[in-house]
């Protein structure tokens, strides 16, 4: 019984030891890991290799390069984790191009090629790093891991690096991701923070491309940015990304292509990487591939959009900590202030020390009291004190007590005849070590304005050539639907009431993508919306089935059915906006036995007239007549419709195209995102019948007509004018023709027909563009040059100036081109002060 109670105690103890070392030693290598490997301190936002790796090579600098494997064995002495974390952070700073100046081949970010090996390559500290990093008198020392030597605890680091940078970092429970920020911007924001202004800032990424920061959120946990590369069309048939995402290299974003044409939503014919110098990736489009879909495309389905969270934890005080990048900016700020306060301490005490031995010296020589030394002293320490006693007299003069540090170090000046010379040479050096302690007072009573300098020095000596690379814009929404390729094939069994990609042995009905809707309507007058299936029941006897358009008001469904009950017949006008998909809708009175007897789709409300033939036996007068569909108003789906008669029918039959009875289609152009639109944002363009086309006047000189295709997209920034296009009107346009530094004006027609081709109409040459494009009749153009009281303002009636041309004339001269000439296109009368010119 005692050894059983023996054993069971002995079994509980193990337990509890066991738990205790699991939980104690989790916390230990969770705490580890946290401080001292993957998150960056808040004082100089660096992690513990990074800055045993500056500090390294602070170590080693004599200014010359050293060899990467070099630095590697130096930094060892002071990080305890191996060559390869050590060789991986400095390559990732190298690449930085910030703190390490680099030489030989570093690899490249946007590729992903990696760096040569160490012993390849070659790197020193930056004059940037040397000038903000580092300063032994303002560093706070630890012992280093094997007790041999010292390392900083923190770089007194005067700027924003951890924004500048960036950050990523996983520990155990948390990780850390900090964008990097423009260098110019944070130094810009630094000064905005110090004068106790408001700032902003937005992520900045070395590969350059496009960034939506509307849900940046001043990258607090939650937010996000968006990033996309830039695709420009070179022709119809290719397209040119220029630049990658930020943490995507070009092979990555190449096999996202790939993998988008293999699934089907995007269409290619080949992919080919031609970067070198600048990243250019070139996409062959398949033959009756829209370029402008195929943009959206792979912005929708590969790496060219990414979305990226950032997460900004920072070590402060010891601890993991969430903040906000304006939070970082402004500790950081606090930071650098802080420390150029104490260096400004430190300069002034070094200076008042230096003062008061240059003013000792001045005394010791001018007053002859190095005499002393001369005369016989029984001993050295009698010498001492009558050094000391003979400065007695001129204690006044200085600013602190003599010690005999002071005294002995002056016995060690060689005593020679001093001239005036020398002793003016001192006085001098003395009013300017008092200029200078003048000077370091003032600034330590004007911090804020010493700062503020620093920070403008700093932009003005390292800031040149780091201008925002990045250019921030905001995104459209683009769904997937509207641009997945139709490379799906739909098959139909119209009697068995079938659709869809399986029933390959059925009725081909059309292609279209995977994300598409399908709207179906039977005999029976059922309707029903259904994703694109392999195999999907909808009811016997199908009539229609196209790919539905979620709120459209525009296309019509004009029917007729026979109700079941009663053997009425009604005619009915419907639109369908809106379902639930899945769900079938009952478009008769709801009787089993109702069937459809005529049913046509509008795009535009179209109302045709159909002839009705009633059954021989019906006991009708008139068993043949016309019916208007355009006398019905078109109502919701689920109305009964209207009588049209109470006698059987034997058929409907189309007679004639009616009118269509709605309204042409308002289309505005959205300005933001270069997007045709009806759904009221940006500019009216008007209103539009199905035929209408576009006109488009670039100011490179190009001109263009285009159909209302709404996945078409416009650089917004090059487009001069945009309206619906009447080959009838007029086009005044008003252009630089910058080799004879004029203003030249002519009055043209479009001749050509051709869609989505540009045609130049311009005088040809580098730096001509165009100024000013009016479609009015008699356009009146107000022109104003000079400057102040040189001000000279006038009116030009174009129209009486120069005759129509064909659009290929170079046109006549209008002014001479200055920098200060404006002209803008006006309705009002002619103002006393301008000068009306024919």
């Amino acid at each position: 019984m005692s050894a059983s109670k023996n054993k069971a105690v002995l079994v509980t103890e193990n337990k509890s030891g066991l738990y205790g070392q699991y939980q104690n030693w989790f916390l230990d290598y969770a705490s580890y890991v946290i401080l001292e490997r993957a998150v960056p301190a808040i004082e100089d936002g660096l992690k513990p290799v990074q800055r045993r790796i500056l500090h390294a090579m602070k170590e080693m600098d004599d200014g010359r390069y050293n060899k990467v494997a070099n630095i590697i064995g130096q930094a060892m002495q002071y990080h305890p984790h191996g060559d390869a974390s050590i060789g991986d952070a400095l390559v990732n700073m190298g690449q930085k191009d910030l703190l390490i100046d680099t030489q030989g081949n570093w690899g490249d970010v946007r590729t992903g090629d990696d760096a040569a090996a160490p012993r390849y390559i070659e790197a020193r500290l930056s004059k940037f790093a040397l000038d903000v990093a580092f300063n032994n008198k303002t560093t706070e020392w630890q012992v280093s891991y094997d007790g041999r030597k010292n390392e900083p605890v923190t770089l007194p680091m005067k700027f924003p690096l951890l924004l500048a940078q960036g950050a990523d970092g996983i520990a155990v429970g948390l990780s850390t991701k900090i964008l990097p920020h423009n260098f110019c911007e944070l130094i810009e924001a630094s000064i905005k923070c110090l004068r106790g202004k408001k700032f902003e800032l937005f992520p900045d990424f070395q590969t350059g491309g496009m960034v939506d920061v509307a849900d940046y959120n001043q990258g607090k946990r939650g937010g996000k940015v968006k990033v996309r590369a830039v695709i420009e069309e070179v022709d119809k048939k290719t397209l040119a990304i220029r630049s990658v995402p930020y943490g995507v290299t070009t092979s990555t974003l190449m096999d996202s292509i790939v993998k988008a044409n293999d699934q089907g939503k995007i269409k290619i014919k080949k992919v080919t990487d031609t970067t070198a110098a600048n990243v250019e990736i070139l996409v062959d489009l398949a033959p009756g591939i829209s370029a402008d879909i195929t943009i959206d495309a792979l912005y929708k389905f590969t790496d060219c959009e990414v979305s990226i969270s950032p997460n900004a934890c920072v070590i402060v005080d010891q601890r993991p900590v969430f903040l906000t990048v304006n939070e970082l900016l402004n500790i950081s700020t606090e930071n650098t202030k802080s420390l150029l306060e104490k260096e400004l301490q430190i300069k002034l005490a070094e200076l008042q020390e230096k003062w008061h031995f240059t003013s000792l010296e001045k005394i010791f020589f001018e007053e002859k009291i190095y005499k002393e030394l001369e005369k016989k002293h029984e001993t050295w320490d009698k010498v001492l004190e009558a050094i000391a006693k003979a400065f007695v007299p001129f204690t006044k003069q200085l600013k602190r007590d003599i010690t005999r540090e002071d005294i002995v170090k002056l016995t060690e000046k060689p005593v020679r005849r001093i001239y005036k010379l020398d002793i003016d040479d001192l006085i001098n050096q003395i009013k300017g070590l008092e200029a200078e302690i003048k000077q370091v007072k003032h600034d330590l009573a004007n911090l804020v304005d010493f700062a503020v300098a620093y920070y403008d020095n700093l932009l003005k000596k390292y800031g040149k050539g780091r201008e925002r690379k990045t250019e921030i814009k905001q995104f459209e929404v683009i769904e997937a639907k509207f641009v997945a390729i139709a490379n799906t094939k739909l098959y139909i069994n119209r009697e068995e009431g079938f659709i869809g990609t399986g029933l390959k042995k059925d009725e081909l009905l059309f292609e279209c993508s995977d994300l598409d809707d399908i709207i179906v309507f039977t005999k029976r007058g059922m309707m029903k919306v259904v994703k694109v299936q392999d195999k999907v029941f909808i009811g016997k006897d199908i009539i229609h089935a196209a790919v539905f358009q979620k709120n459209d008001e525009r296309t019509t469904y004009n029917m007729i059915y026979a109700d079941g009950k009663g053997g009425v017949s009604y005619a009915k006008r419907f639109n369908v906006t809106g379902v639930t998909r899945d769900k079938e809708y009952d478009l008769t009175k709801g009787d089993d036995k109702s069937k459809v007897l005529y049913f046509t789709v509008n795009p535009n409300g179209e109302a045709e007239v159909v002839k009705i033939l009633l059954t021989p036996g019906s006991s009708a007068r008139n068993k043949e007549f016309d019916f208007y569909f355009e006398e019905l108003g078109i109502k919701g789906r689920s109305s009964m419709g209207n009588q049209v008669t109470k006698y059987p029918i034997k058929s409907v039959k189309f007679k004639e195209a009616g009118r269509a009875t709605l309204s042409g289609k308002k289309l505005w152009f959205d300005d933001k995102f270069g997007r045709l639109n009806t759904e009221e944002k940006g500019t009216l363009l008007g209103s539009f019948e199905p035929d209408d086309r576009l006109l488009v006047i670039f100011r490179d000189g190009n001109y263009m007509i285009t159909d209302q295709e709404m996945t078409q997209r416009f650089d917004t920034e090059n487009i001069v004018l945009i309206e619906r296009f009447d080959a009838d009107k007029v086009i005044t346009a008003i252009y630089l023709d910058k080799k004879n530094l004029q203003f030249n004006v002519k009055r043209f027609k479009i001749e050509t027909t051709t869609l989505k081709n540009k045609f130049m109409f311009i005088k040809d040459g580098d730096g001509n563009y165009v100024e000013a494009v009016s479609t009015a009749p008699e356009p009146v153009l107000a022109v104003q040059s000079g400057r102040g009281d040189q001000v000279r303002k006038a009116k030009f009636k174009v129209a009486k100036m120069t005759d129509v041309m064909g659009w290929k004339a170079v046109g006549a001269k209008l002014v001479d081109y200055t920098k200060t000439v404006q002209m803008e296109w006006i309705q009002e009368e002619t103002n006393k002060n301008q000068t009306e010119l024919f």
